[in-house]
């Protein structure tokens, strides 16, 4: 496996290796600090970030790697080169890339023709980063053994909620998206993606427009933006209307186990998607699962520059 383009890439042996090499990178971020050494690594963004950015950089120099940030306006993509152009040229000054951006297909297309590694840091159909620290942190919290456990997203149908699905699969967990039904709801291909995996993994995908009933007996209330970068204003009342039943209140969280915890990709809107006193209050896992963009990337870093990872059969 040379790229992690998609959350689907990645088997449930390769998620447990790369957990398993970031739970050590938490405990001692520099176990690796001559990995990358005299070599750098591109990080390529087209959209703002604050945590993508800075868990990027930091990783790579916890590896002993020269982290090179670049906008992206800061190409000559700008100006007409090829994304197959500069997917050559960058492979030819570095060890791995680092990208996030809008469409999904030139990430695909940088990873074809680069000869380095490829990771996919957000697109607006997939975050397969954010998902490792996700599932490290609900490692953290509820073991290794998840039998029993239901994991809920709730909200707009988007990239999160389709890594959130297809993750879910992977692991073999039961998995359930509360979002509105209609042009808010996850993408058919990838709920189908999703139960496919599931059927192979032993796992359980539900869809659904009744966030009570998802939110009953939960382990995990996750949640993201309603707003997403890219998303049009002029349909922003709408969306909100049709969003808000889906928001994490306390009245959500008291169905939910005596356990349970909350999640949020960030950045966050205190009382659009979740209430302030979820997302500030003693359920909330956040800034664990924020610190967990670090360890993670640092370990997909090290394990797709080595060779490590196999790639999904599925």
């Amino acid at each position: 496996m040379k790229d992690l383009l998609r959350t689907q890439d990645l088997s449930r042996d390769d998620v447990e290796l790369l957990l398993d090499t970031a739970a050590q990178f938490a405990e001692n971020p520099l176990r690796s600090r001559t990995a990358l050494s005299n070599k750098s690594v591109a990080i390529y963004m087209t959209k703002p970030s604050t945590r993508t950015r800075l868990s990027s950089e930091t990783a790579v120099a916890h590896l002993g790697g020269t982290p090179i940030f670049i906008r992206g306006d800061e190409l000559q993509l700008g100006r007409g080169e090829t994304i197959a152009d500069t997917a050559r040229i960058i492979s030819g000054y570095c060890s791995a890339l680092i990208i996030r951006t809008f469409a999904q297909s030139d990430v695909n297309e940088l990873g074809a023709n680069a000869t380095i590694p490829v990771i996919n840091a957000l697109t607006d159909d997939d975050h397969p980063t954010q998902l490792l620290a996700d599932w490290l942190t609900i490692r953290e919290n509820f073991g290794k053994d998840i039998t029993g456990r239901k994991f809920v997203y709730l909200g707009d149908g988007n990239n999160m909620s389709h890594a959130w699905l297809i993750m879910g699969a992977i692991m073999g967990a039961h998995v359930v998206a509360a979002t509105p039904t209609g042009k808010w709801a996850p993408n058919p291909e990838v709920v189908a993606t999703a139960q496919k995996i599931a059927a192979q993994s032993g796992g359980k995908i539900e869809v659904t427009d009744d966030p009570e009933a998802a939110s009953k007996d939960a382990s995990v209330l996750y949640t993201d933006v309603w707003m997403s970068m890219g998303d049009s204003e002029n349909d922003r009342a709408e969306k909100v209307l049709a969003l808000s039943p889906f928001a994490v209140t306390e009245n959500l969280i008291a169905l939910s186990n005596d356990d349970s915890i909350f999640m949020h990709c960030l950045p966050a809107h205190r009382g659009e998607e979740v209430a302030a006193s979820v997302i500030d209050g003693p359920r909330s896992v956040i800034w664990r699962e924020a610190y967990h963009r670090r360890t993670t990337i640092q370990s997909l870093l090290f394990h797709l520059i080595n060779g490590d990872l196999k790639g999904a059969k599925h």
